[in-house]
């Protein structure tokens, strides 16, 4: 929960970041009195639990570490029945510190954070316009990118699922609409009212929900405008015996892995770029406590690209011989799978189908599978892990490593080496590096600005 009534009752902890590897200031002498040099006082008034917003505190935190350690003031999400509660801006009321960083839900809680006498900077998109300095994801850019992935999977027909009420969802939505229109698709748009009620049944509230998945027909591409969402999308299409991801696909949004791989199939998300965020939010509280004067108080990131799992991972299309050699493709991809095995389920000659194939896609069959199993190869490599080349070939459905080797060289130009080590490299700025002027490293292309308040200037950021 993000919201909190009882500021009285609120767990605080106390987090020093100082450590023994970065340099630390001296002392100041006084006398014969030593005094430790002081350090920034930052409330965290947002719930660190969350997963994006963990990874926000975890730029927030190497910020800090990078320029002298900070203290910080933070909590976990609200536990009701353990009588914890988040920390909320009203209730940093006389607090002596140096600044806050903010989940600002409403416009109360923004005249709140102005109250407070402090410099305070804001990370939702509850409201549009918070009147605060403010650094966020690119909620329209999410949408849109949402949309290209499921087109990319070929779909042409498309639903958004949304919530009424908050400013980001109908953004996210504004951008999938965009799109879907612009690739001339039609587009089924679904805002499910917020629970009032919290004794309400489960079916009552997921209803609703399913009497919209009814009115939609087979194949079509869902984005839902968050991952719990696209969670409860998932459990009504299984519920009703629809086939997920060839006859519903489905993306959410903030690649909550909590969420996203504890389920059947695994969720598709579109990732938030939720560190950069938190480390540009850190840089600009402190240029705001120092008292200088930022040339952006709004900036905006674009997303960081889409973490693809099962439940995107077809193709749509309309030829019932084609669909079905798709679809064994992609739910066999880690066997040892041939065209000749493919053609013993599907019903046609290999010429027919090289036929078929290089109408749609431009390709044969088996080069098809290749790129399908290069794309597997590609998202495991650039997750970090360090899985072997051996594991990493059968994951793939591949013969051996040196097959796996040979077929990647030859569509991306590098080895698979070479790959993860290219992508490592970029998960996070080099030094010195503009914080919000990153390198969008996704093969899914995205959108995004940086606003200046005060101009109303644009700026596109370095590589789309």
């Amino acid at each position: 929960m993000y919201n909190a009534d009882n500021n009285d009752l609120f767990a605080q902890r106390v987090v020093n970041l100082r450590t023994a590897v970065l340099p630390r200031k001296l002392p100041i002498t006084i006398g014969n009195m030593v005094s430790a040099p002081k350090h920034k006082q930052v409330a965290l008034a947002f719930p660190v639990g969350v997963p994006w917003l963990a990874l926000c505190m975890r730029g927030i935190a190497e910020y800090a570490q990078e320029h002298g350690g900070w203290n910080f003031l933070s909590s976990l999400v609200t536990l009701i029945g353990a009588k914890e509660f988040s920390i909320t801006v009203s209730g940093l009321r006389g607090w002596p510190g140096d600044g806050v960083i903010a989940f600002i839900n409403d416009l109360a809680e923004a005249r709140a954070a102005k109250r407070l006498g402090i410099p305070v900077v804001a990370l939702s998109g509850m409201i549009g316009n918070v009147e605060l300095p403010r650094v966020m994801v690119d909620h329209y850019a999410i949408g849109r990118l949402g949309a290209e992935h499921l087109l990319q999977c070929g779909f042409r027909r498309l639903g958004f699922y949304g919530i009424r009420g908050p400013w980001y969802s109908r953004q996210r939505c504004r951008g999938f609409r965009d799109r879907a229109a612009e690739a001339g698709v039609p587009c089924s748009v679904f805002d499910q009212l917020p629970a009032t009620d919290s004794r309400m049944s489960w079916q009552k509230r997921v209803a609703p929900v399913d009497q919209w998945l009814q009115t939609l027909k087979p194949p079509v591409g869902i984005m839902a405008v968050h991952d719990f969402r696209a969670r409860i999308l998932l459990e009504e299409c299984n519920r009703l015996g629809l086939d997920v991801p060839h006859q519903v696909a489905l993306i959410g949004a903030d690649n909550d892995p909590t969420i996203c791989e504890n389920c059947q199939p695994t969720l598709s998300s579109v990732m938030r770029n939720a560190w950069q965020i938190g480390y540009a939010a850190a840089a600009l509280l402190d240029k705001l406590i120092s008292g200088k004067t930022p040339r952006q108080t709004e900036i905006v990131f674009p997303p960081e690209g889409v973490a693809q799992r099962r439940s995107t991972d077809t193709i749509a299309v309309d030829d019932p011989q084609v669909s079905a050699a798709v679809h064994l493709m992609h739910d066999h991809l880690a066997e040892v799978v041939g065209i000749e095995s493919i053609l013993a389920q599907v019903p046609v000659s290999r010429r027919f189908l090289e036929k078929r194939f290089q109408n749609l896609f431009g390709c044969t069959p088996y080069q098809y599978l290749c790129r399908l199993r290069i794309e597997r190869a590609k998202q495991l490599l650039r997750n970090g892990e360090r899985i072997k080349l051996r594991s990493l070939a059968k994951t793939c459905g591949f013969t051996n490593s040196d097959h796996m080797r040979l077929v990647f060289h030859r569509t991306t130009g590098l080895t698979p080496g070479e790959y993860r080590r290219k992508h490592a490299s970029r998960k996070r700025p080099a030094s010195g590096q503009k914080k919000g002027r990153h390198k969008i490293e996704s093969d899914v292309p995205a959108q995004g600005i940086w606003k200046t308040r005060s101009t109303g200037r644009k700026k596109t950021p370095a590589v789309k």
